[in-house]
């Protein structure tokens, strides 16, 4: 069925024609083989068609998106009828695949794969996907290609879950680092208030040493002054008439010892 039968969005048709030019070449690869007698260039041959074929499978997945967006928007005829068409382009995708693994079997190469999606896609079984074009019904036919579509979708979907969690456990992470890093900031704010408080306090203390040493000179010194002039106040008491200590400012010198005159001393006098 052409593509210019069928009512096709411009991106549907755009992927249609892509798929037929594939398929084209994939023809045109297998009649290229039958020519080639050298087995290295038949096997290069072969994975370059493999290649082929695994841009068929991922565009005829893109055509059956496209197909789904637009079955609400088309009748049902035309949904019918795309469906048909991409169910044929399936039988014929899966009929290079058979004729592949003809090919490979001549060469010797017994380990054959579809397609080679990756971890995680399971092996082809031989009743499944690798029988001759010719021994399969078309149900058959479309049953294996949709079968491993679905299978492919599965992988992808594993395949977003897991980049969706290494996501949320590396904006986890990111949270949890920036948490530590301000409790850090903190911390050491903390430690720089401690040290400014602990050398404050140092020299605080030398100060307070210092003022306390130098109030004990100042009490020594009055105490030699007063211990001075106590005994110098003692000396004066007991040599009253000694002119070799100087009065002591401030304080009245001895008063002078009077007799008492006597009778005789009166008469005396007269």
């Amino acid at each position: 069925m052409a593509g210019g039968e069928l009512q096709m969005s411009p991106q549907m048709e755009q992927i249609h024609g892509e798929i037929k030019d594939n398929f084209r070449a994939l023809a045109n690869g297998f009649q290229k083989i039958d020519k080639i007698k050298d087995s290295n260039r038949q096997s290069k041959q072969l994975e370059e068609l493999t290649g082929k074929m695994r841009e068929c499978k991922r565009l005829i997945k893109e055509f059956d998106r496209e197909i789904k967006d637009e079955e609400g928007r088309n009748p049902p005829e035309v949904n019918r009828q795309l469906n048909d068409e991409k169910q044929s382009m399936i039988k014929e995708l899966n009929t290079y695949v058979a004729m592949r693994k003809t090919y490979m079997s001549t060469l010797g190469n017994k380990k054959l794969e579809l397609f080679d999606m990756g971890a995680g896609v399971s092996e082809p079984t031989e009743d499944e996907n690798f029988q001759v074009a010719s021994a399969m019904s078309n149900q058959q036919l479309i049953d294996a290609g949709t079968k491993q579509m679905d299978e492919t979708d599965q992988v992808i979907e594993r395949s977003k879950k897991v980049v969706e969690q290494t996501l949320e456990v590396g904006t986890q992470t990111a949270v949890t680092l920036k948490g530590q890093t301000e409790q850090m900031g903190r911390i050491v704010n903390e430690l720089d208030t401690i040290q400014f408080s602990i050398k404050k306090a140092s020299q605080l203390v030398k100060e307070i040493g210092r003022q306390v040493a130098t109030d004990k000179c100042i009490m020594l010194f009055l105490l030699l002054i007063v211990c001075g002039v106590i005994a110098i106040i003692v000396v004066k008491i007991v040599h009253p008439n000694n002119k070799n200590i100087r009065d002591i400012p401030g304080l009245a010198p001895p008063a002078p010892t009077r007799r008492l005159l006597s009778i005789r001393d009166f008469g005396d006098a007269q």
